[in-house]
């Protein structure tokens, strides 16, 4: 039995790679829809947010619906 998460939105951060990543591809492909947030390339933020919208990008490219956010969640 697969859990299904259609109907529901799901907040991942540091989605822009490593394990947050692999949490927004599983998350979408079982019908979530995924807010990929991620800061940027380094540790302090800094940098752009292309890694989250590479994985917007896949989620999408699967028919899945996403956005990107690049906010500090600690704000």
């Amino acid at each position: 039995m697969t859990i299904r998460f259609d109907d529901k939105v799901a907040i991942v951060t540091g989605a822009g790679g490593g394990i947050g990543k692999q949490h927004a591809l599983e998350l979408a492909k079982r019908g979530a829809k995924v807010v990929v947030n991620d800061l940027g390339g380094s540790v302090d933020g800094s940098g752009t947010s292309d890694a989250a919208e590479e994985v917007v990008e896949l989620i999408k490219a699967d028919g899945g619906e996403a956005i990107s956010n690049g906010a500090s969640v600690t704000d």
